[in-house]
């Protein structure tokens, strides 16, 4: 078991598999598992943990990320705008959960799956699960967060937008995502499900958004459930960007984007399509 992120790296640039809370690769290999399977546990890999640089702090639990930093956990404060927040890739989403200075991800964080499946599934995991899971990563993507990544030659920071597209190269490991705290009441996370746990999404829609003077200012707005991959719903943003927010604006939004929804035992494609400006209104209206 590697303690350190060179070491799981080396690993991984064997051909081995990073393995972190299990909670979707391991289901996979029930069905699927080879022979020469190997994999790469990252759990003592040193790469766990939350950092907030700009923000409040008080005493909490000590964690460490991979540069080593001691950071704190559960911390009673909430974060202040423009704070920068990375988190360790092996993090844990009961970490995310139970940090009171990420108030702002809790919707998000607590309609995936169930507690004990949070205790074990982690931050970095949850970006590369297939849709209609990786609410986390949708709310990432709102919030233009950016990768940690080891790679072949070296460490470099990559845009999860980039990420979210075209994947990465085989052997790279994520260590860490950071992300700019969101100013209070800007950040909207809806989530619709079958029900409350353990349920895929039919549709999630995470946005950052600003009004100014009435009208729409700065927007991401990402997509999940819709589709087989995460979409940034660039067309949607253009659309809102600088107009009232409206339900008729909010209706022209849901109509510029090309989203090809899909089957799942969920919901069909046409139940998604169908639901999808309902639930962007939602989202963005709260009603």
């Amino acid at each position: 078991m590697p303690d350190s992120a060179e070491a799981a790296h080396a690993g991984l640039r064997t051909g081995a598999l990073p393995l972190g809370g299990g909670t979707h690769l391991m289901t996979r290999l029930n069905d699927a598992a080879t022979g020469d399977l190997r994999l790469v546990s990252l759990r003592k890999a040193g790469l766990s943990g939350i950092r907030v640089e700009g923000g409040d702090a008080s005493p909490g639990t000590a964690a460490t990320l991979a540069e080593g930093a001691t950071v704190t956990l559960g911390a009673a404060t909430t974060l202040a705008e423009g704070a920068i927040v990375t988190l360790g890739a092996a993090t844990t989403l009961a970490d995310v959960e139970d940090d009171a200075r990420l108030s702002c991800l809790s919707p998000c964080v607590r309609s995936i799956a169930s507690p004990p499946v949070r205790s074990l599934a982690t931050v970095a995991g949850n970006l590369f699960v297939p849709q209609p899971y990786g609410d986390l990563a949708a709310a990432l993507l709102a919030l233009d967060a950016e990768l940690d990544v080891l790679g072949a030659d070296g460490a470099r920071r990559e845009p999860l937008d980039r990420v979210v597209a075209d994947g990465l190269p085989a052997g790279d490991l994520v260590t860490a995502i950071r992300f700019t705290a969101p100013a209070e009441g800007t950040f909207r996370f809806y989530k619709a499900s079958r029900r409350r746990l353990n349920s895929g999404s039919i549709v999630t829609v995470a946005a950052r958004i600003t009004i100014e003077d009435g009208l729409v200012g700065d927007v991401r707005l990402a997509l999940g459930g819709l589709s087989r991959r995460l979409l940034r719903a660039s067309g949607a943003e253009r659309v809102l960007r600088g107009a009232p927010l409206t339900p008729e604006v909010i209706a022209q939004a849901a109509e510029a984007d090309a989203i090809e929804p899909f089957d799942d035992a969920y919901a069909s494609a046409w139940y998604r399509a169908r639901v999808y400006p309902v639930h962007l209104r939602r989202a963005l209206l709260g009603s």
